[in-house]
């Protein structure tokens, strides 16, 4: 928190399409939990305004208050910096250009998929502790989605955008390397985060009246 005279400066308004304010470079956020659900989207380009390490902290708070069977705790947080989303990128890169015939082509993906991501403004990959009881793993499964879900809505929140990215490429040696992801864990999901560069309109979803039952 900035001191002296910056403790006077008064509240600018968020540029995002929700109510929120920002001070000293942070947010505010003034949104209801209600308002965030739907206002969270899949956020594919962002500005190059850095995400603090405070605003990080807060959303990963958020992710571990998610509701766990038996409270064990199963996540894991790896926030990569420029050099390890770029190793990461490159490990996602490569898996692409496999698909490509010519080798310069193939080498120019890996190098574009490599730099995106090193100029994404945060990344985090989100792990599991492997339990060895297989009930649990799954419960687990749920638990660390369910915080995932956590840390989605509070960047909202806070005027960011995230894109959750699941797949293959979380098994890859080459990517797991890259997060620092222990031996014995999981990487359930990578969340890029930052500021949106525009606001998407809402997605078509059909209503839960069409698909829920309620039973006697």
């Amino acid at each position: 928190m900035p001191d002296g005279g910056a403790a006077t400066q008064s509240l600018e308004r968020c540029p995002c399409p929700w109510a929120c304010t920002r001070r000293f470079g942070g947010y505010i956020g003034t949104m209801h939990i209600s308002d965030a659900i739907p206002a969270r989207r899949s956020i594919k380009r962002f500005t190059d305004r850095p995400v603090t390490r405070e605003h990080i902290e807060t959303m990963l708070e958020a992710a571990v208050h998610a509701p766990n069977h038996r409270l064990t705790q199963p996540w894991r947080f790896y926030v990569l910096g420029p050099d390890a989303r770029y190793r990461y990128g490159l490990a996602l890169g490569d898996r692409k250009a496999r698909k490509i015939p010519d080798p310069e082509t193939a080498q120019a993906m890996r190098e574009k998929v490599a730099e995106e991501h090193r100029a994404l403004p945060a990344m985090i990959a989100v792990a599991m502790v492997l339990h060895d009881d297989a009930e649990i793993r799954e419960e687990d499964y749920a638990a660390v989605m369910m915080a995932v879900q956590n840390l989605s809505l509070t960047a909202v929140s806070l005027g960011l955008g995230t894109h959750i990215k699941t797949g293959a490429i979380m098994s890859d040696p080459a990517a797991r390397a890259a997060t620092g992801v222990a031996e014995q864990e999981r990487i359930i999901a990578v969340v890029n985060a930052g500021e949106p560069v525009e606001s998407l309109p809402p997605s078509s979803r059909r209503p839960a009246s069409e698909l829920t039952t309620f039973t006697p």
